[in-house]
C-alpha cells in the first residue's frame, strides 16, 4: 500500500518516552524527598475565609485563590470556604471566578479574609476554547459559542450532541432514531458539499477524532461519558474553523474534559434511575375498529376474538441505571481527575439493551520550576449493544391482525399463525450484538522556552475495535435455517502535532502568534465471515459457530477491506489587539491528503477576521452598553471526502475470452491484466468560502446580552462521481471536480439572554436563539443527484429526495398527487403536458431541511431550588412518511392487514389502488418540543451538620421529551433514517423508525 506522505511517527514516540520518563522520575523524587521534621518558614502563616456573591450573598464554589506572582493557589470548597498558606504579610491574594470581576487583596496581618465578588458581563469573561488555544469571548473575532456543563441538557444522555441540542444558534441536532446509543445528525449552518454530509469535526482534548463508525449501529461518540465533560465549544464560521483546514468544512466541536484543581480534594458520586415509555404510539385500529373497517372495504376478516395492542406487546417500560464515581484534586505541582462510569439502559423495545462502561484519568504535572507542564489524558470504554430486528419487528407489529392473540394460551409461547408473522417470534429468533472497545490516550507536554514563548507537543492515539454478531436461530414453524454472521472492525487514529505559541501583551498592544505542524494517520480495517444451517439446539450459534453445517463460498464467502488515510498539515495564526478594542486575526493552514493525486495533493486554506469593541470607545462610556462589538470575517475551508485510493489506477487479472491469449500450444490460458480504473492525479480539493458579519452586545452590566450574525457560505469545485466523457474510459464512473456547481448556505442567527438577581436570593434567566437559513444548489450537471431512496414492497430504491438545481439540499423530488379518477385510482400532475405521467413529471416539493430553527430556555433559582426548562423546534421542513407509504393504504386493509385511519382517509379510493412514491405521503415536519424539564434541590450540608463529611448533596428529577406539538402523525417528526445513495447523505425519511421515549429520571449527587 503506497504512502504518499512520508513521515516518521517513531520520532514522536521517542518524545513520548522521554516525557513519561521525566514524569516517573519526578514522582519518585517527590516521594523520596521529604522536608526535615520541624523545618518551616517562620514568616509563613495561614489565611482563610469565604468567597460570596456581592449581590445575593451566595457562596461561589470553585473560586480560585492565588498568591500573586506565583502558581500557588487553592479553590473554594462546596461552602465557598478556602484556606491558603502565605509566605509573609506582603503577599497579595488574587480572587477569581468565571463571570465575576477579579479582586486583589494585600494580606498584611489578616488571617481571615472574606471576599464578595461583583458579577461582570458573563458573556465577556467566558473562556472559549479555540483551535490550539483559548481566549475570552470579548476577544473573539470569529463566530463561536461555549457551553459549560451547568448548562448542558439533562436526562438520559448517550452522546455529546444531545447535550448541545437547542443551546447554540445555527446548530441543528436531529436524532436519527429513538434507539439507545443511536446515531445523531448534527449540522452547523447547514450541510455543505455532496460528499461532506453534515457532521462537523469533533476534537477531544486536542485530539481530532475520525468520524468513521466504530462498528454496528451505535453512535461512534457514545464512548464519551457526559459526566466527564467540562465544556463544549462550537466554532461556526470559517475564520474560527480555518485553523483546522479541510476538516473544518462543516464546523468544529471542541470537547474539553474535566481536570483537577490545586488545593482541593474530593470524591463525587452521581447516580440516576430513569423510567421510559413510548412517547407517541401510532394510532392503529383497535380490534373492534379493525373488524368494522375491514368489513366496510369488503375485505376478508379472520377474527380470533382477541384485542391485542401489538405496539404494547413489542415494547416495555424501560429502566436506565447510571452510576458515576469521580475523584479529583491536586497540590501545587500535580492535579488529577479520575472517573468510573456505568450506564445500563433498556430500550423501550423488548430485546434492546445498551451497557456502557467508562473510565477516565486526566493528570497534569509541572516540572522545572513550572516551565514544563505535562498533561496526560486517558479514556477507556467498553460498549455492549444488543438489538432486536427493529425494522421487521415494528413492521410486523404495525400490520398484525389485532384480533389474533399474542401468546398461545396452552403453551404460553408466542402464538403461531399462518397469515403474517407474530413479531414476538421474530424477537425470539433474531439477535444483533455489537461489542466495541475503545481506548483514547494523549500526552501533551508544554515547555516555556522564554518569556511568552511556549513549545507544545500533542501526541494522541484513538484505537477502537468491535465485533458484531448477527444471529438467526434455526426454527421449525416458521421454518428458517440458523445463520451466524460476524463482522469485525478496527479503527486506529494517530495524531502528532508540534507547535510554538508566542504571547506579548502591554497596555497598548496584544499579540499572540502560533505556528505548527500536524500529522494524522487513520487506519480502517474490516472483516466478515458467516456460516449457515445451524441445527435447532439450545446452544446459540454465537457461542459455538462450529455447529453450522454449511460453509460454502457461494453463500459464505469471507470479505474485508483495509484503508490508510493520511493528512499532513502546516498551520499558523496571528491574533493582534490594539488598546483592547481593535482586534485582528489571520489564519492559514496547508493540508496535504493521501486521498488526492500527485498534482493537487495540498490545499491552502486562509482566513482573516477583525473586531471593533465599540463599547471601549470614549464616546460610549457611561452608556447602557457594557459591551458592544462589531466583527467580520472571511475564510476558506476544504473537503477531502472522497473514497480512498480513487486517484490511483486499478488493475484486474482474469481468465476470460476477452482478456486471455494462449502463449503455448498446451496448458491453461494465462490471466489477462486490464485497467478497471485509470489514474486521476488532477482531482482537486473542494473549497468553501464563507463570510460572517456579527454584532455582540451586552446591556445593563450584562443583564441582557446577545449576538446577531449574518453568514454566507458558498461551496464550489464540488467533488462528484460522474459518468466519464471519454468512451474508452474503463470505469463506468469517475470522480471529478464540477467547477461551476455551487452549494450556498446563508442565513441570520440571533441569540438573546436575560438574567436577573434579587436581594432575597431569587434568580431567573430567560434565553433563546433563532436561526433563519436558506440553501440552494446551482449548476449541477444532473437534473437530480439522488440522496434518499424508499424502502418497502414495490418501493425499494425509488428516489425520494436529492440535490436539485435551483432548490435546497434534501429537496423531495416526487410526482405530485392530485387525487383519484372515477375508478378510484391515484392521479398525478402531468407537468410537461405530454399526456403521460412519468418520472419526467416529478416536481420539487419542499426540503427535508428546516429554514427556521428556534430554541428557548428558562432557569429559576431560589434558595436551594433550581428549575430549568428547555424547548426546541424547527419549521419549514418536510418529512417523507415511508412507513405510511408502505403500510397504510386501503389495499392492505382489504387484505386483512391492520392500518391507521390514514388508509381510509379518502372514501372514493379504490381497494385496488396502489401507493407509489408521491407527494401523498409528504408531510409537514415542523414541531415544538419540551426537550428538558429539570428540578434540583441542593441541601445546605452545613445546616444539616454533615459538612465535615459531605461537602455537597443534591437531589433532582428530570423529565425528557414530556411534550410535543406537531402536525406529523408518525412516531416523531425529528427523524432521519439512513436511506443514503452511493454515500450521499439522505434527509427527512421516516421508515419503521425506532419510537422515541418519554422519560422521567431521578438523580442523586453527593460530594465527599
Amino acid at each position: 500500500m503506497k504512502h504518499s506522505l512520508p513521515f516518521h511517527p517513531q520520532r514522536g514516540m521517542k518524545w513520548l518516552v522521554v516525557f513519561l520518563g521525566l514524569l516517573l522520575c519526578n514522582t519518585i523524587i517527590q516521594g523520596k524527598s521529604k522536608a526535615p521534621t520541624g523545618v518551616r518558614n517562620l514568616a509563613e502563616f495561614t489565611v482563610s475565609g469565604r468567597v460570596t456573591d456581592a449581590e445575593t450573598q451566595e457562596v461561589l464554589i470553585g473560586s480560585t485563590v492565588l498568591i500573586k506572582g506565583t502558581s500557588q493557589g487553592v479553590t473554594t470548597d462546596i461552602n465557598g470556604n478556602y484556606s491558603i498558606a502565605v509566605p509573609d504579610q506582603n503577599a497579595i491574594l488574587v480572587f477569581e471566578f468565571v463571570g465575576y470581576d477579579k479582586q486583589e487583596v494585600l494580606v498584611g496581618n489578616q488571617t481571615k479574609i472574606d471576599i464578595t465578588l461583583k458579577s461582570s458581563a458573563l458573556e465577556l469573561s467566558q473562556v472559549v476554547v479555540v483551535g490550539y488555544g483559548s481566549t475570552n469571548k470579548k476577544d473573539m473575532t470569529g463566530s463561536a459559542k461555549s457551553i459549560k456543563n451547568d448548562d448542558f441538557n439533562r436526562g438520559i444522555i448517550n452522546s455529546p450532541e444531545q447535550l448541545l441540542q437547542g443551546k447554540v444558534a445555527g446548530v441543528n441536532v436531529t436524532s436519527a432514531t429513538g434507539e439507545p446509543g443511536g446515531r445523531q445528525s448534527i449540522t452547523i449552518r447547514g450541510p455543505g458539499g455532496v460528499r461532506t454530509g453534515s457532521t462537523p469535526l469533533f476534537v477531544l482534548d486536542g485530539l481530532a477524532l475520525d468520524n468513521s463508525g466504530t462498528g454496528g449501529n451505535t453512535n461512534p461518540l457514545t464512548f464519551l461519558n457526559p459526566q466527564d465533560i467540562e465544556s463544549i465549544d462550537v466554532l461556526k464560521d470559517a475564520s474560527a474553523t480555518a485553523i483546522y483546514g479541510s476538516r473544518g468544512a462543516n464546523g468544529v466541536v471542541l470537547i474539553t474534559t474535566k481536570k483537577g484543581k490545586s488545593g482541593f480534594s474530593g470524591m463525587t458520586y452521581t447516580g440516576s434511575l430513569g423510567i421510559s415509555g413510548m412517547a407517541n404510539p401510532l394510532d392503529l385500529f383497535t380490534a373492534d375498529e379493525y373488524r368494522q373497517e375491514v368489513a366496510k372495504v369488503g375485505g376478508v376478516l379472520e377474527d380470533l376474538g382477541e384485542d391485542t395492542d401489538w405496539q404494547k406487546e413489542i415494547s416495555r417500560t424501560a429502566i436506565t441505571r447510571n452510576h458515576n464515581l469521580s475523584l479529583s484534586g491536586g497540590a501545587n505541582k500535580l492535579t488529577y481527575y479520575g472517573s468510573f462510569g456505568l450506564q445500563q439502559q433498556e430500550g423501550i423495545l423488548k430485546g434492546n439493551d445498551l451497557n456502557l462502561y467508562t473510565g477516565r484519568l486526566n493528570i497534569s504535572q509541572k516540572f522545572l520550576d513550572d516551565r514544563l507542564q505535562v498533561d496526560v489524558n486517558l479514556n477507556a470504554t467498553s460498549t455492549l449493544n444488543e438489538r432486536p430486528p427493529i425494522g421487521g419487528m415494528i413492521g410486523s407489529a404495525l400490520s398484525a391482525n389485532p384480533t389474533y392473540p399474542a401468546y398461545d394460551a396452552a403453551t404460553g409461547l408466542p402464538y403461531r399463525y399462518a397469515a403474517g408473522t407474530n413479531p414476538l417470534i421474530t424477537l425470539g429468533l433474531e439477535k444483533d450484538i455489537t461489542t466495541v472497545n475503545r481506548v483514547i490516550g494523549s500526552i501533551t507536554p508544554s515547555l516555556t522556552l522564554a518569556k511568552g514563548l511556549v513549545y507544545k507537543l500533542n501526541f494522541g492515539i484513538d484505537n477502537a475495535t468491535s465485533t458484531r454478531d448477527l444471529q438467526s436461530l434455526a426454527n421449525a414453524v416458521p421454518q428458517q435455517d440458523g445463520r451466524l454472521e460476524t463482522i469485525t472492525t478496527l479503527n486506529r487514529n494517530r495524531l502528532i502535532e508540534n507547535y510554538i505559541t508566542y504571547t506579548f501583551d502591554n497596555d497598548v498592544h496584544g499579540l499572540t502568534a502560533l505556528a505548527g505542524h500536524s500529522y494524522q494517520k487513520i487506519f480502517l480495517q474490516g472483516r466478515n465471515s458467516s456460516i449457515n444451517k445451524f441445527p435447532i439446539s439450545p446452544i446459540e450459534p454465537i457461542y459455538n459457530p462450529g455447529l453450522g453445517q454449511e460453509l460454502t463460498l457461494a453463500n459464505n464467502r469471507p470479505g474485508g477491506y483495509a484503508l490508510i488515510n493520511e493528512l499532513q498539515s502546516f498551520f499558523g495564526r496571528v491574533n493582534y489587539q490594539f488598546h483592547d478594542k481593535y482586534l485582528l486575526t489571520a489564519t492559514v493552514r496547508a493540508d496535504g491528503s493521501s486521498k488526492f493525486g500527485e498534482n493537487n495533493k495540498y490545499g491552502i486554506f486562509p482566513s482573516v477576521s477583525a473586531g471593533w469593541r465599540i463599547s471601549e470607545e470614549s464616546f460610549m462610556k457611561g452608556g447602557i452598553f457594557s459591551d458592544l462589538k462589531l466583527r467580520a470575517g472571511w475564510g476558506q475551508t476544504g473537503n477531502q471526502e472522497i473514497p480512498s485510493k480513487i486517484t490511483q489506477p486499478l488493475f484486474t487479472s482474469t481468465v476470460s475470452g476477452t482478456t486471455s491469449y494462449p502463449l503455448a500450444d498446451t496448458g491453461p490460458f494465462p490471466a489477462g491484466t486490464t485497467f478497471t480504473r485509470l489514474a486521476n492525479p488532477d482531482i482537486q480539493w473542494e473549497v468553501s468560502n464563507q463570510i460572517d458579519i456579527g454584532l455582540d452586545f451586552a446591556l445593563f452590566n450584562g443583564a441582557l446580552s446577545g449576538t446577531i450574525d449574518y453568514f454566507n457560505k458558498v461551496s464550489n469545485n464540488i467533488l462528484l462521481e460522474v459518468i466519464p466523457a471519454d468512451p474508452v474510459q474503463p470505469a463506468s464512473s469517475i470522480w471529478t471536480n464540477v467547477e461551476n456547481m455551487e452549494i450556498t448556505n446563508q442565513g441570520v442567527e440571533l441569540e438573546l439572554n436575560y438574567r436577573k438577581r434579587f436581594a432575597n436570593g431569587f434568580k431567573f434567566e430567560v434565553g433563546g436563539n433563532v436561526t433563519f437559513i436558506d440553501n440552494i444548489v446551482e449548476n449541477s450537471p444532473y437534473t437530480v443527484i439522488p440522496s434518499g431512496s424508499a424502502q418497502g414492497s414495490g418501493l425499494t430504491s425509488a428516489t425520494i429526495n436529492g440535490y436539485v438545481n435551483g432548490q435546497p439540499i434534501g429537496t423531495f423530488f416526487l410526482r405530485e398527487f392530485t387525487g383519484f379518477d372515477d375508478k378510484g385510482l391515484s392521479t398525478y400532475r402531468d407537468t410537461d403536458g405530454d399526456g403521460v405521467v412519468s418520472d419526467k413529471d416529478r416536481i420539487s416539493a419542499g426540503s427535508a431541511l428546516p429554514n427556521r430553527m428556534y430554541n428557548f430556555n428558562t432557569v429559576f433559582t431560589f434558595k436551594g431550588f433550581d428549575l430549568r426548562a428547555n424547548f426546541n423546534g424547527v419549521a419549514g421542513n418536510m418529512v417523507y412518511d415511508n412507513t405510511a407509504n408502505t403500510n397504510f393504504y386501503k389495499l392492505r386493509l382489504s387484505k386483512g392487514i391492520n392500518t391507521t385511519r390514514e388508509a381510509i382517509l379518502f372514501a372514493n379510493e379504490s381497494v385496488n389502488n396502489a401507493a407509489p412514491v408521491s407527494t401523498r405521503y409528504l408531510k409537514d415536519g415542523a414541531f415544538l418540543r419540551l426537550n428538558n424539564l429539570a428540578l434540583n434541590y441542593t441541601f445546605n450540608t452545613e445546616a444539616l451538620g454533615i459538612n465535615k463529611y459531605v461537602k455537597g448533596l443534591n437531589l433532582s428529577v428530570t423529565g425528557q421529551n414530556l411534550w410535543l406539538s406537531t402536525k406529523y402523525d408518525g412516531y416523531d417528526p425529528e427523524v432521519n433514517n439512513d436511506r443514503s445513495i452511493s454515500g450521499i447523505s439522505s434527509y427527512g425519511i421516516d421508515y419503521l423508525s425506532y419510537p422515541r421515549a418519554k422519560s422521567v429520571i431521578f438523580g442523586l449527587n453527593v460530594t465527599f
